[in-house]
């Protein structure tokens, strides 16, 4: 049951709004606390492609759902290193990768909600290690379209994506505008910044240079390396690392950021391959919807001091899209990374982003 104050709360998107975190007048939780919550795991295995190059348009990418049978779904996808694996749950307890966000009583609350989680379609391989072909935001989308026709749901109540995730949000309510309710867009532009697909550009050339000289394992790892620095903000490089060196050699110096990007870097390319990072990073700079056609109700959600995705880019894209829309800004020290940083801020937000009636 939802308590009888969100039933008669309803927010009419009207025209662009500019909302502050601090502004927003959210209780806690919407929803009680319902016990014993039922956890509906699907997956679906795609094919293994190497060395051949097969279509995307039949493609159903593996999957999970998490939440009571018969309640709201919401798809929630996050960057390009984010998996199906959301939230833990009763058949697989390790943890996911938003379970800050989502779970029992939490923003994205799974005592009512189904939580849709799916794994990004990539570019498969060549016997070179290079992807097979290229991979769009558009196919991600589409994905997303035969999964909710495989589970026989007509209509997401909202589509939540961060960072490239939310990118497929975008192109989700361009392409499949009555297949969902609303759109949570976090850090996520219309299409990519000069300076984002540059820096992406050079991650990519890092690791086709592994690869041309065997060396793949350690390209990847620096190609991470240098993707963290444009995720986190100088902010709070300052704050965290010390600018003195740890180790100091008579040719050499070893400083603590090195050793905190060499671990993210080395854990990254412990689970990844290159063809499948090639495909995704270049599917972020491919990314390209139509403001105007997008008429789904939207929040965009601007992360502060996010060098990947400025705030003026979602300020232009708010003020063009075909539809309601809001942009809310999100306090924090992270950069682009705070969708992953600031639960409690961001939990506010998506709390009352699901909860709101639109009216159209």
């Amino acid at each position: 049951m939802r308590p009888a104050a969100f039933v008669a709360r309803a927010i009419r998107f009207s025209e662009l709004q500019v909302t502050h975190i601090r502004d927003l007048d959210v209780p806690g939780t919407w929803l009680t606390w319902l016990p014993g919550v039922d956890v509906t795991l699907l997956k679906e295995v795609p094919q293994q492609r190497e060395g051949r190059c097969t279509t995307l348009n039949a493609e159903l990418p593996a999957f999970e759902v998490t939440g009571p049978p018969g309640g709201p779904l919401v798809a929630v996808l996050g960057g390009i290193s984010a998996t199906r694996h959301v939230v833990a749950n009763e058949h697989d307890r390790s943890p996911g990768w938003w379970d800050a966000i989502v779970g029992p009583g939490r923003a994205i609350n799974t005592n009512a909600f189904r939580v849709l989680g799916v794994d990004f379609l990539d570019g498969g391989r060549r016997d070179d290690g290079q992807p097979a072909r290229t991979v769009t935001t558009a196919d991600q989308a589409d994905a997303v379209v035969r999964v909710l026709d495989q589970l026989g749901t007509e209509r997401l109540h909202a589509f939540v994506g961060a960072s490239y995730g939310g990118m497929v949000a975008l192109a989700f309510a361009e392409r499949h505008p009555d297949r969902v309710d609303r759109v949570v867009a976090i850090s996520a532009p219309h299409e990519p910044h000069p300076m984002s697909t540059a820096l992406r550009g050079i991650q990519r050339r890092i690791v086709r240079l592994g690869l041309e000289t065997g060396r793949a394992y350690d390209a990847l790892a620096l190609a991470r390396e240098l993707a963290i620095t444009t995720y986190r903000s100088s902010e709070e490089f300052a704050e965290r690392f010390d600018t003195a060196p740890e180790r100091l050699t008579d040719n050499d110096a070893c400083f603590p950021v090195e050793g905190y990007l060499q671990h993210h870097g080395e854990r990254f390319a412990d689970r990844w391959s290159a063809e499948r990072f090639l495909a995704l990073s270049l599917s972020g700079d491919l990314h390209s919807v139509n403001p105007v056609a997008i008429r789904t109700p939207t929040i965009l959600v601007a992360a502060e001091g996010d060098a990947i995705v400025p705030r003026e880019q979602l300020e232009y894209l708010a003020g063009h899209l075909g539809g309601p829309a809001r942009l809310i800004d999100l306090p924090s020290t992270r950069g682009h990374d705070a969708f992953l940083t600031e639960p409690r801020a961001l939990g506010l937000i998506l709390d009352n982003a699901l909860s709101i009636q639109i009216h159209s």
